[in-house]
């Protein structure tokens, strides 16, 4: 659960359009919120031969081509094969994607349901949320980042020297967990 890379950028640059623009190796797995929700960005993933995990967005619309079974009292309520026509109206017709449904116990009647997407055709629908939840952890990594990397002052004030100032930060965060890992 340690970055492999950090981009560094002004504050206005969103992070969805940043992340538009990485380039990832065949076969892996990029996990990201539907905020990301970017049906040309998934056909995209999909034709690099990246796979994603996200949730889908409520108002989504999708058309289902097979439903699977699922285990009658576990978590997974419901397992599909789907297609978006907002991207099957572009004339990608490849695009399938499995959509699950599972419920979480212990948590508010709104917070319950979890509809998850996804393009990788081998995983199931219980392995699709465990990735999905290590997406947590990422996003403790990043809370840590926020609440230990204090900079009160710069040293200097070129574009250079703040970058300089930000990595070493970094670093320096990223040290003990590095060393935890090991």
């Amino acid at each position: 659960m340690l970055p492999s890379f950090a981009l560094i950028t002004e504050g206005r640059v969103h992070e969805s359009r940043l992340a538009r623009s990485l380039r990832f190796e065949p076969g892996t797995i990029v996990v990201f919120d539907r905020g990301y929700a970017d049906y040309d960005w998934f056909a995209s993933l999909d034709a690099e031969g990246v796979f994603f995990v996200t949730r889908m967005k409520d108002n989504a619309d999708y058309g289902v081509v097979e439903r699977r079974s699922v285990p009658e009292h576990g978590a997974v309520r419901r397992d599909e094969i789907i297609f978006l026509y907002k991207v099957a109206r572009t004339g990608n017709y490849d695009l399938f994607l499995f959509f699950c449904v599972a419920s979480k116990s212990g948590t508010k009647p709104s917070q319950r349901t979890l509809v998850f997407l996804t393009n990788h055709r081998g995983f199931a629908a219980s392995p699709i949320a465990a990735v999905y939840r290590q997406r947590w952890q990422i996003e403790l990594f990043f809370k840590a980042l926020k609440q230990n990397l204090r900079i009160k002052t710069f040293v200097g004030t070129s574009s250079n020297a703040l970058q300089i100032q930000i990595w070493t930060a970094l670093i320096a965060l990223l040290l003990p967990h590095m060393l935890q890992c090991a």
